[in-house]
């Protein structure tokens, strides 16, 4: 006599091994998924900030929403498979540091429209994909404060910081000494400071007696406040 349990276990897995996945539904998933997917690519390629475009990242992207969406549609189809997909990628560890933030931003967008897309919820996917890339220009446009300069000064007058200091005071109206070094009769200086007149800076503390060399060195950093 069968049990209730058994009946119970033999209607659940009937109900999901066996799921109509046709060929014009994973045509048409994966179709929808690649157009979005080379829509984050240009976006990326428009947005991003690096010096070194890793163009291998981005096709990375467009490949990762695929696989995403093959992934759920898989998942759909059976329940075992679904089982055995989540204990397989349980067990992937990825090593590689993302070290910019807004390639992990991407990287979710990516992934997220993968998983979206393999549920069948199209005007979804396309809609996020449009709010995400207006909320990413607009922020993009948002202004930030001037990044500090560095201004890197060395000296054979070993009492000539004030000096040195008094001049980067007519420039800039707040400055910080990050690093003083005496050695050998010379002076090394590092200072922190913003200048608009930067030519003028320069020239005129190079100029100084016992002056070896200035530089004022710019960083393409963000301000962090």
């Amino acid at each position: 006599m069968t049990g209730f349990q058994d009946v119970f276990k033999n209607s659940f897995l009937e109900g999901f091994t066996s799921m109509d996945i046709t060929t014009g539904k994973i045509m048409a998933t994966l179709f929808v998924t690649g157009l979005l997917a080379l829509y984050i690519f240009f976006i990326y390629r428009l947005v991003t900030r690096k010096v070194f475009y890793s163009k291998s990242f981005n096709i990375s992207l467009a490949a990762m929403a695929l696989i995403t969406a093959a992934i759920i549609l898989a998942m759909q189809s059976n329940l075992v498979i679904s089982l055995g997909m989540v204990g397989a990628l349980s067990i992937i560890r990825f090593r590689t540091a993302v070290k910019d933030p807004m390639d992990l931003a991407f990287l979710f967008w990516a992934i997220s429209i993968g998983i979206i897309c393999g549920a069948g919820l199209y005007e979804v996917a396309l809609v996020t994909s449009v709010a995400v890339t207006i909320f990413i220009l607009v922020l993009d446009l948002l202004p930030v404060a001037k990044a500090p300069m560095i201004l890197v000064v060395n000296s054979s007058k070993m009492d000539g910081e004030q000096e040195i200091l008094d001049v980067v005071g007519k420039y800039a109206k707040a400055y910080k000494v990050k690093s003083r070094n005496l050695s050998q009769g010379r002076l090394d200086l590092v200072v922190e400071l913003r200048v608009k007149e930067e030519s003028s800076l320069v020239s005129e503390v190079a100029a100084m007696d016992g002056m070896v060399s200035a530089s004022l060195i710019a960083h393409d950093g963000e301000v962090t406040f």
